[in-house]
């Protein structure tokens, strides 16, 4: 083997090790953030790795709240419009198609068991992030979700969780504003709610707010 190959061999040697490293430290701040729960990165290990139809890359994942953790170790952005009017439930399983273009196409293939529960909507005072609590255990919501339908703090919320196992976050299915005279349940809106299973092709890293 001549040395020129030798360096080459090498090279690709490192690249891969530093890509692998990379992955790792990504799912340890994920894990430590909370971002990635046991349950989640178990479901995740036990889907198909990636794969290549042409020029677009296949990356299947779970949905852990807020993004989709890839079989691969990875976490995807899901941007929080098509996360919230497609009613994303924490374990839900989805098929990331990423074209060669580099916009992201997502699609739910494997929706767990929800369960419907009414809760208190509540506002931490110095991040300003939004959960829902529910005899004394506490939710996260979406922002998105929260703003389209105008929630403030005390309204009643009804979200989903996962039927089976525990969650840190529930998806926003409606909202019971917190008034004396003109309390409203307030219905999906005019924005088009996507069912389970529909695509939505998506800038990849979009955080797009629902518009009221």
């Amino acid at each position: 083997m001549d040395s020129e190959q030798t360096l080459h061999d090498l090279r690709q040697a490192l690249a891969n090790a530093n890509a692998q490293l990379h992955h790792a430290q990504q799912l340890l701040a994920a894990l430590d953030s909370g971002e990635v729960t046991p349950s989640v990165r178990q479901r995740s290990t036990e889907l198909a790795e990636p794969t290549f139809q042409g020029n677009s890359q296949i990356v299947e994942g779970v949905f852990n709240g807020q993004n989709m953790v890839g079989a691969d170790g990875k976490v995807y952005t899901i941007p929080a419009n098509y996360a919230s009017k497609s009613k994303l439930v924490e374990g839900d399983i989805l098929k990331l198609t990423i074209k060669a273009d580099g916009s992201f196409v997502y699609k739910q293939i494997g929706p767990v068991e929800r369960k419907r529960m009414v809760g208190t909507l509540v506002r931490d005072a110095v991040t300003g992030e939004f959960s829902v609590v529910i005899g004394g255990k506490s939710y996260k919501v979406i922002l998105a979700a929260v703003t389209y339908y105008k929630g403030e703090a005390g309204d009643e919320v009804v979200i989903l969780t996962p039927e089976d196992g525990e969650s840190v976050w529930a998806a926003v299915e409606n909202l019971i504003h917190n008034a004396t005279d003109d309390t409203e349940l307030l219905p999906a809106g005019d924005a088009a709610e996507l069912p389970a299973g529909d695509e939505a092709e998506l800038p990849s890293g979009s955080a797009a707010e629902l518009s009221g």
